[in-house]
This record gives structure tokens, C-alpha cells and sequence, in this order.
């Protein structure tokens, strides 16, 4: 834990340094302000915080101001205590009493043109501010100063979104141990056909995650689809009730961990083989091929500056030119698992996501590339298969390639 301390402050420090100026001058906001109370925070606080802050204590306030090129940002906390070795504390209850009054000095001596808080209609990662905080916060600054405030929305979400080099460079790592859990719940280490449930496998996850001395930030998954079962709908909705799994089965798992304040979220599949079978049936490997080319479709449709919703549209534009009947439902991923910066759809939602569909994609991203194919199966007399995909990439601003290389074959129950 001591090693994974200093790896987060460490990554912390690089991004109070490079991304935090330049998504602060891209969004033209030169003061940028942080309330959160203690097991209230703010979702962008807790991104912020030194490794051994659990959460904000009491009332936490950062203050960001931008001085320029030459002086760089300005990094406080009206707070009792430094917040960490990089945002310096700058209040001191024995001489002003009053923290909102110590915050409403701060503000006034520095003269902002756009005070940015985090209040957003859209974005719940970028609407930390708490009702009751931003009321107080008002009154603080008076109407003159309050003028000045302005949503920080986009700031939030580029401060979220935005990955550096140096979390690039472990990011692979993360994924690849997320991977071998997943390819180890899914082999004969784990599972028994015909003894054991698709609940026993996510249960299983949960306990290797744990002694992994790791955490993860949804309950694992697994659902099956067989020959003589009503094909899946697609309605994701509602989860299906735990059931053996026998020889013949196509698995699925989705499965996320959270590590060194990044997370992953993958959906892989694996087959399970009959007697006398060394290998999945043709038409499940061809559907899982047709899974890969939709991939390929949505990533080369990633431009720089187009919306989730015109990449969205393009994709699902150019695959039913190929005769795909495909859904994508594609999102960022970083400090969330469902993370900030643009959603590619829903599945529920083909036609465009209103709001969240409409922000734009930056480069130094990283997504979930995450949709499915519905392909008939020849050797399950035509019934039809989903092929459920969800691989994490990243986007340079030119390329997206995948964080850790991805599925391209089912995995083998027994592996030969």
C-alpha cells in the first residue's frame, strides 16, 4: 500500500503540473473553485486528493488560479491543513474564524475574470457542488464577485478525462491483471460443467479481486447463451437468474477492477466444449469475428473534435453498409469506470445521446469500446448469437489502439 501511495502521488503531481493548466486555459476559466464536505465529496475532489486522504476533512475547499505562463497555477486549499505537497493550506482559523469569509478574500485579492465551480445539468461527475455550499458560497463573494462565476463543466471533464504519459505507461498493467482474472474464471481452474453456476463464477470473481487486494467498482457478471434457449434480447436491463453451465454454452463476463485510481471494464467470451470438440463451431468464431470488425468500424470513425454522437452515427452508418446489425454503447474510462468525457451511444439510445453525445472527443483519452453484433449461428440451426465486446483503448488524437491487445478468439472451456 506504501508502494501504491507514492505511484498515486506521484501520477497526482505530474497532473497538477501539465493537465491542469492546459484544460484550464483551454476552457478560458483563470479561477477554478472546489467545495466538498467530508463523505461528500465532490467527484473531481477525490481525483485531487494525496493518496492518504480517504476523503475531504470537514469542509475541503481548492482554489486554482490561473497566473500564467510564466507563474504557472496557483494551487490552495482554504482549508486547515496543506492538502498534500502540492496545494499549499492558506487558512487560519485563529485570525479569520470564518472560512467562507477567508475563501471570499482569497477570491478578491487575485480579481478572476471566471470563477469556474462545478455545476453541471449534464455531466454527474461534473456537478459536485452541493446545494447547500454553493448558497453559502454565493453569499460569501457578494453579487460583484458572483457575477464572475461561471459553470466548469467542460473544465471538470477535461480534467477528468484527460490521461497523461506517465498513467499511460502502467495503464496496460492494470488491464492485463483485469484480463488474466477474467481468462482464469473462465477455464477449468473455476468452472466444473455441470456443477457449476454462472452465480459461482461472479462470486468467484469477487474473492479473487479481494485477495487480490484489489477492488472493483460493479459486481461481475456472467450469463450464458446455449442452443436450446431463447435467444438473448436486447433488453440489458435485467440480469438473468444464475444458472448451471453445461458443455456447449457461450459465456460472457463482464468484469471491472479499480487500481492505483484507474479502473477497468471488459466483456470477453468463452465456449464451452462438448465432448470431442477441440474448438468452438465455425459460426461462433465467424460472429466473433463479425464482434471485431464492428470494433474496427467505431474506432476508425475517432476524429479529434467530432461529437460521441457523430462518431456514433458514422459507425452505425458504415456497418449496416456491411450487412452488421450491431448496437454500440461506447464510454470513456479513467478515474470511472463509466468516466468522463463524451458517451457513443446507448444501448437504449441508437439514435444519439442528448447532452452527453454532444461533447466532443479530445485526444490523450482513453474509452471503452464497448457494443455488440447479433449473428446467426448455423450450427444452432440459425438461431441468433450476440457477441458481446468490451475492450479499453486509448486515443493519442490520431490513433486509438487497445490498452492491452484484445479478444480476437473465444477462450476454451477445458483450454485444449
Amino acid at each position: 500500500m506504501r508502494e501504491r501511495a507514492e505511484t498515486i502521488d506521484r501520477l497526482l503531481a505530474v497532473r497538477f503540473d501539465t493537465v491542469l493548466p492546459a484544460v484550464m486555459r483551454r476552457e478560458n476559466i483563470d479561477m477554478w473553485v472546489v467545495i466538498a464536505r467530508e463523505y461528500n465529496e465532490d467527484p473531481v475532489i477525490k481525483t485531487m486528493l494525496p493518496s492518504t486522504w480517504v476523503s475531504a476533512r470537514r469542509r475541503t475547499i481548492l482554489v486554482f488560479f490561473d497566473r500564467g505562463d510564466s507563474l504557472g497555477v496557483e494551487k490552495l486549499a482554504i482549508a486547515r491543513y496543506d492538502v498534500g505537497a502540492a496545494i499549499s493550506g492558506a487558512w487560519d482559523p485563529a485570525s479569520e474564524p470564518d472560512q467562507w469569509k477567508r475563501l471570499a478574500d482569497v477570491i478578491s485579492e487575485r480579481q478572476p475574470r471566471r470563477i469556474g465551480i462545478n455545476s453541471s445539468t449534464t455531466f454527474a461527475l461534473a456537478d459536485g457542488l452541493a446545494h447547500s455550499e454553493h448558497e453559502a458560497f454565493e453569499q460569501a463573494l457578494g453579487p460583484e464577485l458572483y457575477s464572475r462565476v461561471v459553470s466548469a463543466e467542460r473544465l471538470a471533464i477535461g480534467w477528468l478525462e484527460t490521461r497523461t504519459p506517465e498513467e499511460m505507461r502502467i495503464y496496460p498493467t492494470i488491464v492485463r491483471i483485469a484480463r488474466g482474472i477474467i481468462a482464469t474464471g473462465l477455464s477449468e481452474a473455476v468452472i466444473q460443467p455441470g456443477v457449476t453456476t454462472t452465480a459461482d463464477v461472479e462470486w468467484w470473481y469477487r474473492d479473487r479481486i479481494r485477495n487480490a487486494s484489489l477492488v472493483t467498482w460493479f459486481h461481475p457478471s456472467v450469463s450464458i447463451q446455449r442452443f436450446d434457449q431463447t435467444a438473448q434480447s436486447g433488453d440489458f436491463s435485467s440480469r438473468v437468474e444464475a444458472d448451471v453451465i453445461l458443455p456447449g454454452d457461450l459465456l460472457h463476463v463482464d468484469f471491472g477492477i479499480s487500481y492505483l485510481r484507474l479502473s477497468t471494464d471488459t466483456q470477453m467470451h468463452a465456449y464451452v466444449l462438448r465432448s470431442g470438440e477441440s474448438a468452438a463451431p465455425p459460426g461462433l468464431r465467424e460472429a466473433m469475428s463479425t464482434g471485431n470488425r464492428l470494433q474496427d468500424i467505431l474506432t476508425s470513425q475517432f476524429v479529434a473534435g467530432l461529437t460521441g454522437n457523430e462518431i456514433l452515427k458514422a459507425a452505425l452508418a458504415r456497418a449496416s453498409a456491411e450487412g452488421i446489425r450491431g448496437t454500440i454503447y461506447t464510454h470513456p474510462i479513467g478515474f470511472h469506470g463509466h468516466g468522463a468525457g463524451p458517451t457513443i451511444g446507448l444501448w437504449d439510445q441508437q439514435g444519439g445521446v442528448a447532452g452527453r453525445g454532444d461533447y466532443p472527443l479530445y485526444p490523450s483519452t482513453a474509452h471503452s469500446i464497448e457494443l455488440n453484433v447479433a449473428v446467426p449461428v448455423p450450427e444452432w440451426d440459425g438461431k441468433q448469437v450476440r457477441i458481446m465486446l468490451e475492450e479499453d483503448a486509448f486515443f493519442d488524437g490520431t490513433t486509438t489502439s487497445y490498452i492491452d491487445p484484445r479478444m480476437e478468439e473465444l477462450l476454451l472451456v477445458p483450454r485444449p
